[in-house]
């Protein structure tokens, strides 16, 4: 029979960890503001997919937490539960930063992201896999780095977290590579290394041979997603130069002018109907997925440098001061919270999210009609627009760190916590770097 810790330990506990206390009760209120403020959970464009059906542009692992929440309870329920993540995200992560020697004040500071920023909090009320992909990875992280030296079930536990990661998020397919990396440097025998990362791929691959499988039974498609090869055109348009890139003349009409890129960016270039892609006829004999793949791949193999820049102008706009919409972006305001319930009922893509549709989810599903506690939502509304979030510098210093520490793996006579501690760094520096640019990569 499980004890449960007495109320003086509890106590004792939270007096020990008393920051992690106080920003742990800071997180629980904002949350809970969130929570009361918006009925049903919020509806975002991309929430019909995961609720109704996805037609393959996305895996849908995330139904996996979804739909059980919704047989036994409703909307609300998830949004609660999507809180609690958030909760134990910031736990995990504490308990292994001062697992390897980190001090609790340092190891509470680095929670506060995760616990006080309104951007987390918001995308935790709504009904998208994001939350669901996040603890996904801390899960990952947090059992590789829970020992100095990855131990076999750790690493099958990271490898599952990882693969699954991948299907509620496709771009969760990265992290196999940083965990390949920490493996190599911490596993001191190459028979050790082999063992350790056949396991490691074998947990990866599990829940995305079982997702594909019974996608494919359902789909015919052994798959985890699929978007044609136009995915990629958005981003590669809008980098290339089309007056040096060398295209036949059919593919011409392909190239975007300078003011389509500055008004629809990335995301519309791909979904947009005023796109050239959406308006684009293919000669006679060709498909238009043949045409844009071609198209795609002259600007990658002609233009690699014109890709890069892209990409990293991009990256780097998560260290900006100030969280506002660039020209091409889509609105921030669709991740901010509003002063009143947000409906999204003109899109590029997807389906338009009217008051009808957030009413017809919340009968089919439980929740309710839409609601917003006014006096509520407009606190989390200007909490959020007044500095609530995780000032970009500091996103900066935390990856500047990163990188430090991963690269004192280069010192010879360090002691060996000092090599524990850089080889964590690897962990999370690469994993971090790699999410990021896939991510920026697509949009």
């Amino acid at each position: 029979m499980v004890r449960l810790p007495s109320a003086r330990a509890c106590l004792l506990l939270a007096r020990r960890h008393w920051l992690l206390t106080a920003l742990l009760a800071a997180g629980l209120v904002l949350r809970a503001a969130a929570q009361i403020a918006y009925r049903p959970a919020l509806i975002y464009i991309d929430s019909l997919k995961y609720l109704y059906h996805a037609k393959g542009a996305d895996p849908v692992g995330y139904r996996v937490l979804l739909k059980p929440l919704v047989l036994i309870g409703n909307l609300d329920l998830v949004a609660g539960v999507q809180h609690v993540l958030g909760l134990a995200m910031a736990v995990a992560l504490y308990a292994v930063l001062v697992r390897r020697g980190v001090p609790r004040w340092l190891a509470a500071l680095a929670t506060a992201p995760i616990l006080l920023d309104a951007y987390q909090i918001q995308i935790e009320q709504s009904i998208m896999p994001d939350a669901f992909f996040e603890a996904l990875i801390v899960t990952g992280i947090t059992a590789l780095l829970w020992r100095p030296r990855p131990q076999t079930p750790t690493i099958i536990i990271a490898g599952l977290a990882f693969g699954a990661s991948a299907t509620a998020r496709q771009v969760g397919e990265i992290f196999i590579l940083p965990t390949l990396l920490y493996l190599l440097i911490s596993l001191p025998r190459w028979r050790q290394l082999l063992r350790g990362a056949a396991i490691g791929c074998a947990a990866f691959a599990l829940p995305i041979l079982a997702y594909c499988s019974v996608a494919l039974a359902v789909t015919g498609h052994f798959r985890l997603s699929y978007t044609g090869t136009n995915e990629f055109y958005g981003r590669l348009a809008a980098a290339a130069d089309c007056r040096t890139l060398n295209l036949p003349g059919y593919e011409r009409p392909l190239c975007p002018t300078r003011e389509q890129i500055a008004r629809l960016g990335v995301d519309g270039l791909e979904h947009n109907p005023a796109s050239p892609m959406r308006a684009y006829l293919p000669p006679a004999g060709m498909t238009l997925s043949g045409v844009v793949s071609d198209f795609n791949h002259r600007v990658m193999t002609q233009q690699p440098a014109s890709l890069v820049r892209a990409v990293g102008k991009d990256a780097v706009k998560l260290f900006a001061v100030h969280r506002v919409t660039s020209p091409g972006d889509s609105p921030i305001r669709r991740w901010q919270f509003q002063r009143g319930y947000p409906f999204y009922p003109s899109t590029v893509y997807g389906s338009p999210v009217t008051g009808q549709v957030v009413v017809t989810a919340g009968q089919r599903f439980g929740g309710g009609r839409p609601v917003a506690v006014r006096p509520l939502a407009s606190f989390l509304h200007t909490y959020q627009l007044d500095g609530g979030y995780t000032p970009g510098p500091l996103l900066a210093f935390t990856v500047l760190a990163g990188l430090a520490g991963t690269l004192s793996l280069l010192r010879r006579r360090a002691a060996p916590a000092q090599h524990d501690a850089a080889r964590a760094c690897l962990l999370a520096f690469t994993a971090a770097v790699g999410v990021l640019i896939i991510s920026d990569a697509f949009e």
